[in-house]
């Protein structure tokens, strides 16, 4: 339990910075956990039934102590896609996310995440941030029945811009700008130092608390506003409604779903969301890593990735078990964690605590949040994911690494789901081709120099027997080779079977094959093979001096024969 690290060596100077910490991070998690099922599609107390258990759980099992788990954008819009806007499906979806995540930690599986590239989560995550802001113009707008589809969304919303609510777009525009205006601020916040006069200390530590609680902020200012008008017998904007008040029911998951005509068995309902019990795991998991990497590296700490799928599988199957939908790490909330100062994972227990206590007493408030302020929330959090520079850095850098980039980035408009897998295909088709094509250097001087430029696998073997007698037979007189193996450091037994023909290829035109630079590995799988001629020399100077000689007439002692 890595809380045991640091639990027994607690300092009582840390908890006011985690206390302050937790609180800062719970006034931004209400009303995005709101924002954020709308998103997916659910009825919104269960965007805050999903984020607390996360908070209690990785202060036991979490090994970075900035990250926050609990709804995102990302996951809210793949629940969108996969739970078909079914509470049920939802919560299913969570626990089996969870049961996978949990077995891929215990089985440290970790790695695998690995195998998906930065230029596919770039584009993945800037197709998200199209996708999802302009999922919520809608709510903005005023407007109601658009599909859920992203071209016909964007063809419904313009055809039917004429019915836009004054009322919601007003007020939705006027909370972007909001939004907008303290996030600039909170950047361009200078350092307040002891030096400085008190006023100026005060002013600073307000201008943060506003900054850092702005979307509680935005939402208690609309709701406000909603509630003026409510009272004096107008209502311009769309509402939230009434939400169930109390905490969920301890219980687990439902496997199967009443239907009006019967039962949903759980057999249908896990076909129901085919792909989606891949994507959803593996993109929370790389979600949450990638958060606490980032943050660890920036604060001088190290994690465990096998650990962090623990906590989160742990979070997801247990908060199955109080009506959550899957979760994962949060960068935003997390950024507002460590820049409030938080010491410890203990910060989680006060944001989850918040929530709870929002459950118990505070649900009835939330009737008259205006739609167009959470939708201008969501906006506001998911707008800073567009990495617009990553193209031209791409094209400075590593102009093939656009392929998958933009693969993923213009399929995701399509689904999700296509645009990940196509980019992790993309990516490993790339991947395959520089294995199985690497970098040969010919030298030609009496001998033929080979130099594979990195390791050798099977599916290199022949492309580099092909490189090899073509450019010895060609030669005028033909030349014997040397293989120069500096860089190869293990071989399989495809490759031992493709040196093997090369040698008997080379022989039967008179011709030598040598191999210099063995490591050790490789050196004991090509003796155990037992290959016929086979001559191996320590270094590459001894090996063309040797060649030479032999070439010349003279017969050369080599280092290593398969005789001795």
């Amino acid at each position: 339990l890595p809380i045991l690290r640091w639990l027994p060596r607690y300092s009582r100077a840390w908890l006011p910075l985690d206390l302050l910490a937790g609180l800062a991070v719970g006034l931004t998690t209400v009303p995005q956990a709101l924002a954020y099922a709308e998103l997916a599609g659910l009825p919104l107390q269960y965007g805050l039934y999903s984020s607390f258990m996360g908070c209690f759980v990785y202060c036991f099992l979490g090994t970075a102590k900035d990250v926050t788990l609990g709804p995102t954008a990302i996951m809210s819009l793949l629940v969108s896609s996969y739970a078909f806007h079914e509470p049920v499906h939802a919560i299913l979806l969570a626990f089996l996310s969870g049961c996978i995540q949990l077995a891929m930690g215990l089985l440290r599986l970790g790695f695998l995440l690995d195998f998906i590239s930065c230029p596919v989560i770039k584009g993945f995550t800037s197709a998200a941030s199209i996708t999802i802001s302009f999922n919520q113009i809608k709510n903005i707008l005023g407007l109601q029945g658009i599909p859920r589809q992203f071209f016909l969304q964007v063809y419904e919303t313009l055809r039917r811009i004429k019915e836009t609510r004054a009322g919601d777009a007003v007020l939705g525009l006027t909370c972007l700008a909001v939004l907008a205006g303290l996030r600039a601020m909170k950047s361009h916040l200078p350092q307040a130092t002891p030096a400085q006069p008190l006023a100026v200390r005060i002013s600073c530590l307000i201008v943060w608390i506003s900054a850092t609680a702005r979307n509680a902020l935005v939402v208690l200012f609309a709701g406000l506003v909603a509630f003026s008008f409510q009272v004096m017998g107008s209502q311009p904007f769309r509402l939230t409604g009434s939400i169930p008040q109390g905490l969920p029911a301890f219980q687990p998951p439902r496997f199967s779903l009443a239907v009006p005509n019967g039962t949903i068995p759980f057999q249908s309902m896990v076909q129901d969301m085919g792909v989606g019990l891949a994507v959803v795991p593996l993109m929370g998991l790389l979600e949450t890593v990638a958060i606490a990497k980032a943050f660890a590296s920036q604060n001088g700490y190290r994690i465990d990735p096998d650990q962090e799928l623990l906590a989160l599988g742990v979070a997801n199957v247990l908060g199955s078990f109080v009506s959550s939908y899957p979760i994962t790490g949060s960068f935003g909330r997390t950024a507002v964690n460590a820049h409030s100062g938080v010491c410890t994972p203990a910060g989680g227990l006060v944001t989850g605590a918040l929530v709870l206590l929002s459950l118990a007493y505070l649900t009835s408030l939330f009737y008259y949040i205006p739609k167009a302020a959470l939708a201008a929330v969501i906006i506001s959090a998911v707008v800073p994911m567009f990495d617009a520079g990553i193209f031209r850095t791409l094209w400075r850098v590593k102009r093939l690494d656009l392929v998958p980039l933009c693969v993923t980035f213009l399929l995701c408009f399509w689904e999700v789901q296509y645009g990940i897998v196509a980019g992790v295909l993309v990516s490993g088709i790339l991947l395959l081709y520089s294995i199985a094509r690497p970098p040969i250097k010919v030298s030609e001087g009496a001998v033929l120099l080979v130099q594979p430029g990195s390791s050798l696998h099977f599916p290199a073997v022949e492309h580099l027997r092909n490189s090899v007698c073509s450019r010895a037979l060609a030669a005028s007189p033909p030349r014997s080779v040397i293989l120069d193996c500096c860089h190869i450091s293990s071989v399989d037994y495809t490759v031992v079977v493709g040196l093997a023909e090369l040698l008997q290829e080379l022989r039967r035109h008179g011709l030598s094959l040598a191999f210099c630079g063995l490591k050790d590995p490789v050196l004991q799988v090509l003796l155990s093979a037992d290959l016929e001629g086979f001559q191996h020399f320590p270094s590459r100077e001894e090996a063309e001096r040797c060649g030479g000689a032999e070439l010349g007439g003279s017969r050369a002692e080599p280092f290593t024969s398969t005789a001795e």
